[in-house]
């Protein structure tokens, strides 16, 4: 484990210094095909890091980290369309948008005053179900199948929004600004729709607009581009878990 602990924290001091090179040496060139090609070997390099990690766990958060949002988000800087361009004026401002699922927005003096107590509330409920979900996979053999399953579900669910909650602490305490939430309460949809495309993993939907659904909507399916795409973020989410699954 303790091998794991320093591939993991080796993985992400290569991968600040990647986003340095893209700040200092990329951000300078005109957008379009000169941009990209400098960005080549970055893209390959962030594919392969999560592949040097062998716990699901970490493997988890560097693939989603580095090798589909950050690699997202670079493929359009490339073309200087946000988040990342206009390249922002501080270094750790562009690194952790870059490397970190956030959105930032603007705070308003009634978020302020309403939001962090119910936050906070949600937040501990959420930590003391993952806890009893931990408690009862010890007895999960003497549970029938679809409740293991619903158990994984729910774990799937808090982990990964308990994960992105944290990860988003450093650039709010450092930017002084509210970030988006990641989910809209996904046990509340009314459609599977709705459940990938409104409520679930916001962050990847809004990323996966741009670089996906846009241009293909545009220039392919002008007429089907809704029927098409509307559960991008749903087919994204299982080919991530399908890599985690492989490289584990």
């Amino acid at each position: 484990m303790e091998i794991e602990h320093y591939n993991f924290i080796k993985i992400w001091i290569l991968a600040i210094i990647s986003l340095c090179y893209c700040y200092y040496i990329s951000s300078k060139l005109p957008k379009g095909i000169f941009k990209l090609f400098s960005l080549t070997l970055i893209f390959i390099f962030f594919l392969y890091l999560p592949l040097t990690i062998s716990s699901v766990h970490l493997v988890g958060i560097t693939a989603f980290f580095l090798s589909w949002l950050a690699n997202f988000k670079l493929l359009l800087f490339c073309f200087d369309q946000p988040p990342l361009s206009p390249p922002p004026s501080n270094l750790f401002h562009f690194i952790s948008l870059a490397s970190l699922p956030i959105k930032l927005k603007q705070k308003t003096p009634s978020q302020n005053k309403s939001k962090p107590p119910q936050i906070s509330i949600l937040f501990a409920i959420k930590v003391i179900i993952l806890a009893l979900l931990y408690h009862c996979y010890s007895y999960k053999q003497n549970l029938h199948k679809n409740v293991v399953l619903a158990m994984y579900g729910v774990h799937i669910y808090i982990e990964l929004e308990l994960t992105l909650a944290l990860a988003a602490i450093p650039a709010r305490a450092k930017f002084g600004l509210e970030i988006e939430p990641q989910f809209n309460e996904p046990y509340l949809t009314t459609s599977l729709q709705y459940f990938w495309g409104r409520r679930w993993n916001l962050m990847v939907t809004s990323i996966l607009r741009p670089t996906v659904y846009y241009p293909c909507r545009n220039h392919f399916f002008e007429k089907n581009g809704d029927r098409l795409f509307g559960n991008e973020n749903g087919v994204a989410t299982n080919l991530f878990l399908f890599r985690c699954d492989w490289i584990t």
